[in-house]
């Protein structure tokens, strides 16, 4: 499967919208986003993205689009038991998903039985049906939220409606567990970068797959956003004991990484804010924005993604 950049630009509004402008960031940036030192130990690697272990039968995606394949392009991964395997995320196309799990009957000897969706966009969904084989049925389960919001937005697909036709739905009013055999995780429903978003939980290893509520060294796309709920989500996911963080988009992240976004995330509130009091614009708010250089670089891919987040938070202020 192909697709061309101006029918990718067309297929979706959403975070995987970004990738277009690859070509535009400098080459340093992207190396700060993706190219850091695995945290886990690398199992499989392929031009988008490394499937890395990070635990016990536990493993990262982590995708790699800065060379402009996007069979992928949000990071994901497997969980596994003793009675069944929770893939994560669908990914942009369906030979993403067709690969991890291909990947997941290599490491654990099953095909994924469960599918876990945690927001609608794109990068995220639209691959879902990569799954599904004639032998193969896994379980997929989104919010309700999330499954009206895939066949509503992001195009028409046979195959992905397919897919998502018989959806477990995760309940959107409190956390709800899975055990997959000697391992049980949660789904936690959540809000703030779409109106359904879930991150997906571990206590032992303490592991969080945080989907886009999370981004590493990358500038996130606030399109959908409701800014003050995004910043409590965030807030929420961070846990006192070490833990390791999946993010969507970006390398695997501790505690110190997961800070530095908590700080990137309030500055670009602190700027919102200034520019609402002054009465500018969200685009003359956004002009002069700069992060401290203490959080490091991050990924901007267009100058509009300070504009959309200065405006989301525009549109909560009352403007």
């Amino acid at each position: 499967m192909t697709i061309s950049r101006r029918e990718f630009l067309g297929s979706t509004s959403s975070c995987a919208a970004h990738l277009a402008l690859l070509s535009t960031v400098p080459a340093g940036w992207l190396k700060s986003a993706w190219a850091s030192r695995p945290l886990g130990s690398v199992v499989a690697q392929e031009k988008f993205g490394t499937l890395e272990k990070v635990g016990d039968g536990i493993w990262a995606l982590i995708s790699n689009p800065m060379g402009g394949d996007m069979t992928t392009v949000c990071n994901g991964g497997l969980i596994a038991g003793k009675n069944g395997v929770l893939a994560i995320e669908g990914f942009y196309k369906p030979e993403g998903a067709a690969w991890l799990a291909a990947k997941s009957r290599e490491l654990t000897g099953k095909w994924p039985t469960h599918v876990a969706v945690t927001h609608y966009h794109a990068d995220h969904a639209n691959g879902v049906a990569g799954y599904i084989t004639a032998a193969d049925h896994p379980a997929v389960r989104a919010t309700t939220t999330t499954k009206s919001l895939v066949l509503e937005k992001n195009g028409t697909d046979t195959s992905r409606a397919d897919a998502l036709k018989d959806v477990t739905a995760i309940a959107m009013d409190a956390p709800s567990t899975l055990d997959l055999g000697g391992r049980k995780l949660r789904f936690v429903p959540r809000e703030g970068h779409t109106a359904s978003d879930v991150s997906l939980e571990l206590d032992d290893p303490s592991i969080v797959f945080c989907g886009d509520l999370v981004w590493n060294a990358m500038i996130p796309n606030y399109v959908d956003a409701v800014p003050s709920r995004l910043s409590t989500s965030v807030r929420a996911l961070r846990r006192k004991q070490p833990t390791l963080y999946v993010p969507g988009h970006g390398a695997l992240a501790h505690e110190a990484e997961f800070d530095r976004y908590v700080i990137v995330i309030d500055e670009i509130e602190k700027a919102a804010r200034a520019g609402h009091s002054a009465g500018k614009t969200a685009a003359e708010a956004a002009a002069g924005f700069k992060l401290p250089e203490s959080v490091g670089n991050w990924v901007l891919f267009s100058p509009q993604y300070y504009e959309r987040a200065i405006g989301a938070w525009y549109k909560e202020l009352g403007a």
